[in-house]
């Protein structure tokens, strides 16, 4: 085999294993929420029998009043326990992908450099210029989508802390309400 087909061949292979990481991840991704949301849905069904059953004991409109306010509280919690859950799956698969993303670039980044100096070691004379000017351009995008992507996981971060308050913020307020109409 030439060499030239060696390194299609190796770049082949890399491109399919890429390929395959991220069809995993996905997959993996896909099962988490799917438990997820079978779990939801099994928890929703179980507390709506729950809920007929005590709404048939209620005897009078104080009660019925306490029960009301019970279940709304009930009701936000699980809701955000289950934005939680997905907002949490949903973080993770795209920081895997991120980080994938990253691998993958710095290699393709590290192959067009080598090949670079391969190029520039057969080049005519005077092609060293341009082969330092090609490769100069590449390490100043390669820094660039480093920064891009330092300041994306940054404000992933910054959302992922902003949703996680305000789910909080959201669970306590409905708490504090219910606890004054109840009072």
């Amino acid at each position: 085999m030439s060499q030239a087909q060696q390194q299609f061949a190796e770049l082949a292979t890399g491109q399919i294993e890429t390929a395959l990481r991220f069809a995993r991840l996905s997959l993996d991704s896909s099962e988490r929420l799917f438990k997820v949301q079978v779990e939801a849905t099994r928890t929703a069904l179980e507390e709506n029998v729950k809920n007929a059953r005590a709404l048939l004991s209620v005897k009078d409109a104080q009660e019925a009043l306490a029960l009301r306010q019970k279940l709304i509280e009930t009701s936000v919690e699980q809701a955000t326990t289950f934005s939680r859950a997905i907002f949490e799956i949903a973080s993770q698969a795209q920081g895997e992908i991120s980080k994938l993303y990253e691998e993958r670039a710095i290699a393709f980044n590290k192959d067009l450099l080598s090949g670079l100096d391969r190029v520039a070691k057969s080049a005519p004379a005077g092609a060293d210029v341009a082969v330092a000017a090609f490769k100069s351009t590449t390490q100043a995008t390669a820094a660039a989508v480093d920064s891009l992507t330092k300041a994306a996981k940054q404000v992933a971060e910054f959302t992922d802390a902003s949703v996680k308050a305000a789910t909080n913020a959201t669970t306590e307020a409905v708490k504090t309400a219910s606890r004054k109409a109840a009072a």
